[in-house]
């Protein structure tokens, strides 16, 4: 019988019990469909029953929830750790795509689907939810000068950990135990082709019931079909919880400044510095940014990304209504 502990149980949610509910079974949602739920307990695989307004729509793989032991009635949902969502080209509202995630793994590879700006979002992504990054590259063995994207992956953010792998070694789940040891959650995301269902196959192991399904990339551009279409819960070998997601080629930006200013931070922290205090770094006196940019110390590709994506987060971001019609722009606020 596994212990909540083995399942990402933490104080963190033992916390938020509260004296009426010792009654109240503690399950882990693994699996996501359009109509119904599944769930780990301590007692095993559990199918979940929604309240009658509920929908699947507002749970999470990882989410942790309160269940009624004789009907596994679903009581509510216990406040997340960390959430990682994204919003789609012309999606109205972020989806869901993985609850309470210790590392969230960004895979790509080392060829045309290896691109700066689309890692940029996933590490803002990353860097808001409060999940730690880490960037892993794959068909290195394809690629003339594998060191080179090391590098340019390496440079993407302070302090980031970049693991060069084949997905299908044994050596790969070794390379990655630092981040998935028992009670751990990490969570796969990139392109379709990257190798992130083969990935998840090695690292289940034997744990794995059922393998995630595999496919082949197209030569010309480096493009992966859909073979992952639900996101699930799968137990790591070692002891820890790995989460698959669809492939993802666009990825929106909103309500994510936290995340950039982090991804940023070489620019972030030559901002104060300007002259003026609404300094757009673009042609006002005293630029620290712009000084830096001249001096050759700061990348002007780096800064063009940054603008982009701070434009396109500002003009995604809801704007809140605050006392006496005031508005403010949404904050970091992903615990709910």
């Amino acid at each position: 019988m596994p212990s909540l502990a083995s399942l990402g149980w933490t104080d963190f949610f033992g916390d938020q019990l509260e004296p009426g509910e010792a009654k109240l079974v503690p399950a882990r949602i693994a699996t996501v469909h359009r109509d119904r739920l599944t769930g780990l307990s301590q007692a095993g695989p559990i199918d979940l029953t929604l309240p009658a307004q509920a929908n699947t729509g507002d749970y999470a793989v990882g989410d942790w929830v309160l269940v009624d032991a004789h009907d596994r009635l679903v009581q509510r949902r216990l406040t997340r750790k960390t959430v990682l969502e994204r919003r789609t080209q012309g999606g109205r509202v972020p989806q869901l795509a993985a609850a309470n995630v210790d590392t969230l793994f960004i895979v790509t590879s080392c060829n045309a689907d290896f691109n700066p700006a689309r890692l940029e979002r996933y590490l803002a992504l990353a860097n808001e939810a409060g999940t730690k990054p880490v960037i892993l590259l794959t068909k290195a063995d394809t690629a003339s000068d594998a060191e080179a994207y090391q590098r340019q992956a390496a440079a993407l953010q302070r302090g980031l950990a970049v693991v060069t792998l084949n997905p299908r070694t044994s050596d790969a789940a070794t390379a990655l135990a630092a981040w998935c040891g028992a009670g751990q959650t990490v969570a796969l995301v990139g392109s379709s082709g990257v190798g992130k269902s083969t990935l998840v196959n090695t690292l289940a192991g034997s744990a794995q019931r059922l393998a995630q399904q595999t496919g082949d990339i197209r030569e010309h551009d480096a493009k992966g079909r859909h073979t992952t279409t639900s996101r699930s819960l799968h137990a790591i070998a070692g002891g820890g919880w790995v989460i698959d997601t669809p492939g993802m080629r666009t990825l929106q930006v909103s309500d994510v400044a936290y995340g950039i200013d982090t991804l940023f931070a070489e620019i972030t922290e030559l901002a104060p510095l300007c002259k003026f205090r609404d300094c757009t770094h673009v042609h006002e006196p005293g630029c620290a940014v712009q000084a830096a940019l001249k001096a050759g110390t700061l990348d002007p590709e780096r800064l063009a990304r940054w603008r982009k994506l701070s434009d396109e987060n500002r003009s995604n971001t809801p704007v809140q209504s605050g006392p006496r019609g005031a508005k403010s722009p949404g904050g970091r606020g992903k615990r709910r």
